[in-house]
């Protein structure tokens, strides 16, 4: 691009005391892996990553990424281009397998741990993924989805195959003998994770050759179909909402010297653009792998005393409701930030009570490579507002034909720039009904702008339900229900939820009378992650529809 990123910012934004790391990368056309590279080796004996006291330095991740990118190209073989999947927690195994896929020039194709099977065995056969990295605690799970998929090598590994001696051995003990979380499993000619390191670090050096344009992951997120869809994201587009960030956060916080905890899980987005911010700059991130673990998830606060937080209002909620936590030392506390669901005005005015330091909140999609708005935290943010666009994003509120709406009208969201997904991975017809000409993509919640540029969500197109921050399509839950002999018709729709925010609410016809809810539970344990599972089963003798027979969603909510 001609002129340099961010320059159309702000004088008020752009922060000359914050080395804008990302914008520089984005100017100088940069992949993530270069980016990341650069970074490990400027910050090399720094505190990169902590897991159970446990910690990586940058020198650690640059190394072994190098091992595992060099055992990916080499040692089985992959080409640039090829999708290798990870199906891990938050682990210290997460960032070295990252910046290992992506330096060998593959595209990263990010797994929720939480799948069944069947979703598992989706993502998996839809992105064409070659290769799988996944947990021993998942491997079940991960040996009835390879199945019939074009996976030919699967990498394993136990939580503590990163951590120290004896630490490594009792945690695996605990978790396979005492807590029983790792269920037996086989996947013939599968590698273990420390094997892989080693053979990796015998064989050539891998040099990152991929292109700017080139696509760096997919993202995968459902439709209103409710059948997941992979957003692919470029090199330039995470290195872009990188750029944004730091010029809306930069003044804030200090690399050499501030600790960051990431609770949300890593596959998820949000996370994700977390993470590559952290070590792009240079930070020392300690990595929650069970956020619902709140006494643990409080301990680790109070050890760690972290100057950026993050997580949805249910996270916030769930620390604020733990006791020890309002006696904790907050001194460090700089900046909360809160996305995914709608921040509730009782749970900011209570953290900043407690803790002294607002949450601002945020607004962001899987296609937008995570955040295009935020809250300034220098600023006074109205209530309920998502903030205002970040650098480089245009947005505008635009009607059903695509046309910009009036001045005080409200519209669709709709944003471009360098942050926005080219399109769903193989999916021509997605792709085409998710932008507007122009190259305007379409976030389907209806929104309202203020004099000052500040966005306010009102609704969404979408029946997607908001379940503690991650989407849950009614499509979805409907089509697996209506799998299992004695459902008739299945309605899905969101219920108001204190804990989660919205949960499910599953109503049934049933064409067999003895269906009973016992078993739709179980049906749906089987084939749906925990948090789509219908909170409330309701049976019916009809659903409400529309003349042409649509089923009213909007009735049953």
């Amino acid at each position: 691009m001609d002129k340099p990123f961010g320059s159309n910012v702000s004088s008020a934004l752009a922060q000359a005391d914050f080395v804008n790391v990302a914008s520089a990368a984005f100017d100088r056309g940069q992949t993530v892996p270069q980016m990341l590279i650069d970074a490990c080796r400027r910050h090399g004996e720094r505190p990169a990553a902590t897991h159970l006291d446990c910690t990586l330095r940058y020198a650690d991740i640059e190394r072994q990424s190098a091992d595992f990118a060099a055992w990916l190209r080499h040692g089985i073989g992959l080409e640039a281009g090829d999708r290798v999947a990870i199906m891990l927690p938050n682990l210290l195994q997460y960032p070295v397998a990252l910046l290992g896929v992506l330096r060998a020039d593959l595209v990263a194709v990010l797994a929720n741990p939480l799948y069944t099977p069947r979703e598992l065995r989706h993502q998996l056969a839809d992105s064409g993924a070659r290769a799988l990295l996944v947990l021993d605690n998942f491997g079940a799970v991960a040996a009835e989805a390879v199945q019939g998929t074009a996976v030919e090598h699967v990498v394993t590994t136990r939580v503590g195959d990163m951590l120290t001696w004896p630490k490594s051995m009792i945690v695996d003990f605990t978790l396979k003998h005492v807590k029983k979380l790792i269920p037996p499993f086989r996947i013939p000619g599968s590698v273990r994770w420390p094997k892989a390191l080693a053979e990796g670090a015998r064989l050539p050096r891998v040099e990152a050759r991929a292109g700017p344009d080139d696509t760096v992951q997919l993202q995968y997120t459902s439709a209103t179909t409710g059948v997941a869809k992979g957003a692919v994201l470029a090199h330039r587009a995470v290195i872009a909402n990188v750029a944004s960030a730091e010029q809306c956060f930069g003044r804030t916080l200090d690399p050499a010297r501030d600790t960051v905890m990431i609770c949300l899980p890593i596959y998820h987005i949000a996370a994700y653009s977390n993470l590559i911010f952290n070590m792009a700059h240079g930070f020392h991130t300690v990595l929650i792998s069970n956020p619902r673990d709140i006494p643990v998830l409080v301990a680790t606060f109070a050890k760690t005393r972290p100057a950026f937080f993050s997580g949805v209002n249910t996270l916030y909620d769930a620390i604020l409701n733990f006791p020890a936590f309002a006696a904790l030392d907050f001194s460090n506390l700089k900046l909360c930030l809160q996305g995914g669901t709608a921040l509730r005005r009782a749970t900011a005015e209570r953290w900043k009570t407690v803790t002294g330091c607002p949450v601002i909140e945020g607004y962001g999609l899987s296609e937008t490579s995570a955040a295009i708005t935020y809250n300034r935290p220098d600023g006074t943010n109205p209530v309920g507002s998502i903030g205002m666009a970040l650098g480089e994003v245009e947005i505008s509120l635009r009607d059903e034909n695509g046309e910009v709406v009036g001045a005080d009208e409200t519209g669709e969201l709709c944003a471009r720039g360098p942050h926005m997904t080219r399109g769903y991975w193989n999916q021509p017809e997605e792709t085409a009904k998710a932008f507007f000409d122009g190259g305007w993509f379409r976030t389907g919640d209806i929104a309202r702008v203020d004099e000052q540029g500040y966005y306010y969500i009102l609704d969404r197109r979408k029946d997607m339900i908001l379940v503690s921050g991650f989407n849950v399509y009614p499509n979805e839950i409907e089509d697996v229900v209506a799998m299992l002999p004695g459902v008739l018709e299945a309605a899905a729709v969101g219920i108001a939820d204190d804990k989660c925010g919205e949960a499910v609410r599953l109503v049934v016809v049933r064409s067999d009378p003895t269906l009973s809810e016992e078993a739709l539970r179980a049906h749906c344990r089987k084939n749906l992650a925990g948090y789509k599972q219908p909170r409330v089963i309701e049976f019916r003798d009809s659903l409400p529809k529309s003349a042409v027979g649509k089923i009213l969603r909007r009735e049953l909510r």
